[in-house]
């Protein structure tokens, strides 16, 4: 038996790899479609999605316009999405669609090119093109087919995908102002929540509002000051109104007092010294 020597069991293997190669090679050179096609589904199903979609990308042309067209574009986007290609995957779902809109899988596969997206998604500190992608493919998705038993998944994966586009624009605000940009600082915090009303960063944005304008006001031109110590007060009422518990209150009334200090010293009337005459 092989088994019983490690050198003959590797001879073995490698016979039995050798004529399954010769094999498929001899059927993807074949000029009999049905056999090509038949093969390509037992290469799915047994799981070699690699082999499936050589013989796919064969047939795909050939049954084109036919009554297996429909098949055979199913089974060559879904081998692509088993086999971890998402970049493909997702192009062929969509493609699978507007070719056959009616399909019963249409439904599935848009869907799934809207996940494809959300594998792709990369960690936060990433480019989020992607991510921005599968949140609109989503909700085409949602829009059109608002009664599928995949909204509530495709909701969920939404808020997700939000979440992470949410961070990415909090950090990018936190970063201008850690390196004192802050009219950039500023802005962004602005834009974030008003891109993602109740947005989970919203108390941080409006305390690192009032942080901005405050420090933005300290290193200020003497003329500019004031201006933007009123800022100061005014974003320090807003955080009060929107979260009048807030756990950055403590360090936001310190800020607050001391602008409002500022103020007094900047509105306060020069002392005029008076001397007598010699």
């Amino acid at each position: 038996m092989p088994g019983s020597n490690p050198r003959l069991l590797l001879i073995f293997i490698l016979l039995i790899f050798t004529v399954y190669s010769c094999k498929f090679q001899r059927i993807l050179k074949s000029d009999d479609h049905e056999l090509m096609y038949q093969k390509a589904i037992e290469y799915y199903e047994e799981g070699d999605y690699n082999r499936a979609i050589r013989l796919f990308s064969e047939v795909i042309r050939i049954y084109r316009g036919t009554a297996r067209a429909e098949d055979i574009n199913y089974y060559y986007a879904m081998a692509h999405y088993k086999q971890g290609d998402y970049i493909l995957a997702s192009h062929y779902f969509k493609s699978f669609v507007s070719i056959f809109p009616r399909s019963k899988h249409a439904e599935e596969f848009t869907f799934l090119s809207a996940y494809c997206k959300y594998l792709q998604s990369p960690r936060y500190s990433l480019d989020q093109t992607v991510t921005r992608e599968a949140v609109q493919e989503f909700q085409k998705f949602i829009n059109r087919y608002p009664h599928s038993e995949h909204v509530e998944k495709a909701n969920e994966l939404i808020d997700e995908l939000r979440l992470k586009l949410e961070k990415k624009r909090f950090e990018i605000a936190r970063l201008y102002y850690d390196i004192n940009d802050f009219r950039a600082a500023i802005r962004t915090f602005e834009n974030l929540i008003y891109d993602f009303p109740g947005t989970v960063y919203e108390e941080k944005a409006l305390f690192y509002i009032v942080k901005s304008y405050h420090d933005f006001a300290r290193m200020s031109i003497p003329e500019r000051q004031p201006e933007r110590y009123e800022k100061t007060i005014e974003a320090h009422n807003r955080l009060v109104r929107h979260y009048p518990e807030s756990e950055f209150l403590d360090e936001a009334d310190r800020l607050l007092n001391n602008s409002k200090k500022q103020l007094e010293n900047i509105h306060k009337p020069a002392e005029v010294v008076l001397t007598e005459p010699d």
